[in-house]
């Protein structure tokens, strides 16, 4: 009876040890397939990568080609729009111990080369846009105020995060950021800033208009209770800011651009009439604010502004506003952004990906090590055929 107990309790423990060895190997096994499955999916990236750098290279070939052989008429062009955009940064840098001048100054030094701020923070909102005359930049300008246009914006939190660092006392770190950067060219900082960072906004979440290269808005114009679109009613401010086609779209990582998160965050559907008297009427259709060319400023239903108007010295910059580039051109410029954008995207799935092979490949090893130990332990106390 003892020898069969014995033999009962030996057969039990060899099958235990067949079962842990059985489930070991089923690991290894599994681990091996997600390894094979990370790799996989990096070669797939790499030719991904490839053929957009292939895309790349003959998009830039066409660009390169139309835009040396009309450098000189586009730079004739864009002369008058260069200048006011100078005005303003120099109105900037006229504001002394605020963020947005330093900044504006470590960039004209070329201070900020390889760091942070370079890479994920655009600029100062006042040189983000531009508006089609010299009263629309200074209602516009008026409407935001000074805190607004001299912000800062960011594409990321990382850009915040490059502008102001903290001790661990939770205090400001004086010899980081723009606070440590600021007393290197003589302008210190003093004072709270505005910053927006893009990918934190909540962007415009409709289309856009059909066969606009300026990418506005497909915003429902008002309407009266009687129905009928009320008289003096010229359009949408953040539709009449002109953006950089640069920054027309992949600005953020979810490829938006600036029309539909920055502005449409500062403005909203913010509209604009002709006169005072044309706004007045429009109330019962107003809900995020207007304004009107004579001065007259309407914050939200029911918020007025009274007064005589101030000029704020910080304004967008006056251009055309006309685009003499080719269609052809500019969708090869708006593809050739989405396509960088993709590339970017891809090498940051790619990151991932290394990651996650890596931590595959440590697991595996720790398992393998395990299965060779756990092999190594029972080899000599049960017979090798109770493990195979």
């Amino acid at each position: 009876m003892a020898r069969n107990v014995m033999n009962d309790e030996t057969h039990r423990g060899e099958e235990r040890i067949k079962s842990y060895s059985k489930k070991l190997e089923d690991d290894l096994k599994k681990l091996g397939c997600k390894i094979k499955h990370h790799e996989d999916n990096q070669t797939f990236l790499k030719e991904h990568i490839n053929d957009l750098n292939d895309s790349i290279i003959d998009m830039q070939g066409i660009l390169g080609n139309y835009h040396s052989s009309s450098e000189s008429k586009v730079r004739s062009q864009n002369l008058n729009h260069a200048q006011t955009e100078q005005n303003a940064i120099e109105q900037i840098l006229r504001q002394e111990k605020t963020a947005a001048g330093i900044f504006c100054q470590l960039k004209i030094r070329n201070v900020t080369q390889g760091s942070r701020l370079t890479k994920d923070v655009l600029g100062v909102i006042a040189t983000l846009g531009s508006v089609e005359d010299n009263n629309l930049s200074r209602l516009f300008s008026e409407y935001l105020g000074l805190e607004a246009m001299m912000a800062i914006v960011c594409k990321s939190y990382v850009g915040v995060q490059a502008l102001e660092m903290y001790d661990k006392e939770g205090q400001i770190d004086k010899n980081a950021g723009l606070h440590g950067l600021g007393p290197s060219i003589g302008r210190p900082m003093d004072g709270r800033f505005l910053v927006i960072c893009l990918e934190d906004l909540r962007p415009y979440a409709g289309d856009f208009v059909a066969g606009d290269p300026k990418k506005s808005l497909a915003l429902h114009n008002p309407r009266l209770p009687n129905g009928e679109r009320p008289p003096g009613f010229l359009g949408f401010a953040v539709n009449m800011i002109n953006v950089e086609n640069m920054y027309l779209s992949c600005v953020t990582a979810s490829g938006h651009g600036l029309r539909e998160t920055l502005f449409y965050n500062l403005f909203s559907r913010l509209q604009v009439y002709s006169t005072r008297a044309d706004m007045e009427r429009a109330i019962p259709c107003i809900s995020d604010g207007a304004i009107s060319l004579d001065g007259g400023i309407m914050k939200s239903a029911g918020v007025f502004f009274l007064g005589s108007s101030k000029d704020i010295d910080v304004r967008f910059p006056v251009s055309s506003g006309i685009s003499n580039i080719p269609v052809d051109i500019t969708e090869i410029e708006e593809k050739l952004r989405h396509i960088n954008w993709e590339k970017e995207m891809i090498v940051e799935d790619m990151k991932r990906e290394e990651a996650l092979l890596q931590h595959a490949k440590k697991n595996f090893e720790l398992k393998k090590d395990e299965f060779m130990g756990f092999l190594k332990e029972t080899s000599s106390h049960v017979p090798q055929n109770t493990l195979r």
